[in-house]
This record gives C-alpha cells, structure tokens and sequence, in this order.
C-alpha cells in the first residue's frame, strides 16, 4: 500500500524534466503596419472611392470630401496676392504725375490760405496792444494762423514724399507682403490636395469609420490601410529567454494552421518588461514578466499570410 506513493514522486520528476526541455518559446500574433488616414478639415465626406476589404495601389483615391470652403479660402488668398503684387509694383514705379501734380497744388493751396490770414495776424495784434481789441480775439486769430502752418507743412511733406518715392521701410513691407500672401497660397494649395485622400502605399483597406454624408472632426481616421506585405509577429517574450532574444537574431515561427515554421529575424525587443498578457499565462509563465518583441518574417511565403494568427516563435 506504500509502493505507489515513490512512484507517483517518480512520475512527477520525469514530468517536469520533460517540461524543462521543452523549447523555450514565445507566443503572440501576426500583425501588419496599421495606417490611419486622418481628416485635416472638418468638412463632410463626399465620396467613399473603396469599400473595407479593397486592395488598393499607392496613389488610389479612397475618400473625397469638401473642398468648396477651401477652394473659396485660396481664390481669396490669389486675390490678396495680386492686391500686394499691384502695391509692390508701385512702390518700386513710383508716383504718377498726377499724383505729384495734385500735392503741388494742396500745398499752393495750403501756402495761399496762409498768407490770406498774415494780414489778419498783424491787424489783431495791433488792435490788442492799442487795447481796442481783448487778449481773446488775438488767441483766436493765433490758433487759426498756427493751423493753417500746419496743414501747410503737411502738404509740403506729402508733396516730398511724392517726389522722393517710398523708403526703404516701405519697400520691404511691399515685399514681406508679397512673400505672406505667397505663402498663405501654398498652405491652402496643400490643403486643398489633402481633400482628396489618396492611398500612401499597396494595402488592404481594414475600416472605413464614416459614411457619405458624415462630417469627421479634424484629426478623426477616415481610412485605416493595413500595409501589404510579410507581416511580422508581434509577441511577448517572457524572462526567463530574454537574453536569447537580442535584435537580428535568427529565429522559428510556428504559425496556427501552417505545418512548416517560417523563418523569422528578432527587429525589435523592449526594454522595459511589462505583466504577461492574459492569453499567454501558461502554466510555465504565469506570473513572470515579459518583454514585448517584433519578429520580421523573412520568407517569401509569408508575405500572404492572414493577420491576427496566434503564431509561437521558438529560440
């Protein structure tokens, strides 16, 4: 009655010296480059180009939306443009003679209304210092002679101005006006381009999270491309066999549903380890730590395989 107990410690030793041979592995998915195509206005969606499941090239129109209000905001931008071309060009022309005529003639004019108010100047001061006249009447007469220098000196100066063109400062606000306006016309080119959502590379459209009709808000995906080509797994590489799993090393993909491994080259292994996922809680590994890798498959065949296959990567 004691004979089975020794057998049984037997039994459990062979099997965990079974399990200690086994290949160290770790265990994760098949996963392809996820690109978001994001709306950069929020204008609603006109067309929908592609349905979820479509192949697309490079260059493929997916999604159209809006662009009325773009194409208004750079027709109003062309037309600043042109406003400041057309104020540069004068600047550096110069002013017309009819221009330069009609300041001549403001300040003989200004000089003229001048001298009508000499006489009055002359005849009040007189008659305030005979005290025929109050202080009073004399101030009023100054303020209205000093008035008229001033406007006199105005039109001497506009009339300089016209004759010795525009300064320096002038020209280079022309200009920078000019180079604003120039640049305000390329963003809202850019812009305009981007209504029209184009594929960046081959792929498969994956989602398409609005409708014909909807309005994305601005940064919202429009389009999610899954790239083409060799997907590459993504796994969790527990403690234990971290220090095998160092960046180009060669390694062997089992892929669920795929008798033969592929072969596979480690691209990328964390630095920070992270709690095991829940679907990698072997017995083995429950509750150790893990360490998130990216294992590029290198074989041609792999290039057709379906993302989001359970795949073991054995070192």
């Amino acid at each position: 009655m004691k004979r089975p107990f020794p057998l049984l410690l037997i039994a459990i030793a062979a099997f965990a010296g079974c399990r200690d041979t086994d290949p160290p592995i770790a265990v994760g998915t098949l996963e392809r480059y996820r690109i978001e195509l994001r709306a950069e206005r929020q204008e609603p969606i006109l067309r929908l180009a592609v349905k979820e499941g479509d192949r697309v090239a490079a260059g493929d129109v997916l999604v159209e939306l809006d662009s009325r209000r773009i194409v208004a905001l750079l027709s109003q931008a062309e037309a600043n443009r042109d406003l400041a071309a057309a104020n540069l060009a004068e600047v550096v022309r110069g002013f017309r003679y009819e221009e330069i005529d009609r300041a001549k003639a403001q300040l003989a004019e200004a000089e003229a209304a001048l001298i009508q108010l000499e006489p009055d100047l002359i005849r009040a001061r007189a008659l305030v210092a005979e005290g025929v006249e109050p202080q009073s009447a004399l101030d009023s007469v100054e303020a209205n002679h000093r008035a008229a220098e001033a406007r006199r000196d105005a039109a001497r100066s506009s009339l300089e101005r016209y004759l010795n063109g525009a300064t320096v400062e002038e020209l280079d606000q022309a200009e920078a006006e000019v180079a604003r306006t120039g640049a305000e016309i390329s963003k809202l080119t850019i812009d305009a381009e981007r209504m029209i959502i184009t594929a960046p590379r081959d792929g498969t459209i994956e989602a398409l999270p609005f409708r014909e009709g909807d309005e994305p808000a601005v940064g919202s995906p429009v389009v999610v491309l899954l790239a083409d080509g060799a997907p590459f797994a993504r796994v969790y590489v527990p403690a234990e066999i971290r220090p095998r799993a160092l960046p180009a090393a060669t390694v062997s993909v089992s892929v669920a549903g795929f008798e033969s491994p592929f072969e596979g080259r480690v691209r990328f292994v964390s630095a920070e380890a992270a709690f095991t996922p829940y679907y990698a809680l072997t017995e083995r590994d429950r509750g150790h730590f893990t360490y998130l890798a990216e294992i590029e498959l290198v074989d041609d065949a792999a290039r057709d395989l379906p993302t989001g296959l359970p795949v073991e990567v054995s070192f």
